[in-house]
């Protein structure tokens, strides 16, 4: 249960006024079919995360224990780094022949390559050791933070500090971060 809370708090928080949130909104208000736009996010994570939780899963298992907590431990605080500096969305205004689901699993599918959700997935399930839960986790948090963004997306904006929500992400990523150091320094 903890691999599935903890990869939700992360990637819920994180996804906050990142470019995947920002791309939520634009497709929302371009096509105007949430349900299609909610069900290319959900396709596109849940292939994207269960590759990234794959690699972690692997990572894991090639990785003595001990370095491997080091490892998350820089990677967590530098996620958390990465988080404080708001993203933007470079937005194509053509409209898309393929409809809101096919355009948005592609897109969403794209952004998060190398996205810190996406990086922060293999380092979860590497720390976890868990594809399956940490997927799950992961799928679940992106959900949660893109659901208000295509439903609600203009109202929340002017509503929400991003600010705030961008440091207690950040804060999370930390926490992660110093508990890492202090397995590495136990031994694993």
């Amino acid at each position: 249960m903890e691999a599935i809370v903890g990869s939700f708090l992360l990637v819920a928080l994180g996804e906050m006024g990142d470019k995947t949130q920002l791309l939520a909104f634009s497709l929302a208000s371009r096509y105007r079919k949430p349900w299609g736009v909610l069900l290319g996010i959900l396709v596109a994570t849940l292939v994207n995360h269960a590759l990234a939780a794959s690699v972690g899963g692997l990572v894991s298992q090639l990785v003595p224990p001990r370095l491997l907590a080091a490892i998350l431990a820089a990677l967590f605080i530098g996620f958390g780094l990465w988080t404080l500096k708001p993203d933007t969305l470079d937005e194509d205004t053509r409209p898309s022949r393929f409809g809101p689901f096919v355009t948005t699993t592609v897109l969403f599918f794209l952004a998060e390559m190398g996205d810190k959700t996406q990086l922060a997935t293999v380092v979860l399930a590497a720390r976890y050791q868990s594809v399956g839960l940490v997927t799950v986790g992961t799928t679940l948090g992106m959900m949660a933070a893109n659901v208000p963004a295509v439903f609600l997306g203009d109202k929340l904006a002017a509503k929400v500090q991003m600010k705030w929500i961008r440091w207690s992400a950040a804060s999370i990523f930390f926490i992660f971060g110093a508990l890492s150091i202090g397995a590495a320094v136990r031994g694993g």
